[in-house]
């Protein structure tokens, strides 16, 4: 894991459908419980999230007080080169980078040799966001 990947926020500033990394893993937060403060210390969240590259349901259990790990989320434009099955093989429309990666469910059948799609990036790791064009 690089520094850069990587920042910090509290968690009671975290809000639904922003991102945080819980058990290493970038999520997008989907609910967000607040218990009260009790008699003997602090609020406590119950935060909800789904892994943005494995779509598994996740939570976090901390105090507001506490710090949370947010990933840094880069948003590339890509174009696509060919579609194959359930993967497609895009091209990056800065550095000219050929790489496949997995057609999201809800983008199934709607891709083309030619389109142009958001790719999200965070950790290493590439993901189809949406279809631009």
């Amino acid at each position: 894991m690089e520094g850069d990947d990587i920042q910090f926020a509290t968690a009671k500033d975290i809000k639904i459908g922003r991102f945080l990394l819980i058990d290493g893993i970038p999520c997008k937060v989907v609910d967000i419980d607040i218990s009260s403060p009790g008699k003997h210390g602090s609020a406590k969240m119950r935060i909800t999230a789904i892994g943005i590259f494995d779509g598994q349901k996740k939570t976090l259990l901390a105090p507001a007080h506490a710090e949370v790990q947010v990933p840094v989320l880069k948003r590339l434009k890509a174009q696509v080169v060919s579609v194959t099955g359930e993967s497609a093989q895009l091209m990056d429309g800065e550095t000219y980078e050929v790489y496949d990666l997995k057609i999201p469910e809800e983008l199934a059948g709607k891709l083309s040799a030619g389109s142009e799609v958001e790719v999200m990036e965070a950790m290493g790791k590439r993901a189809i966001a949406r279809a631009l064009s």
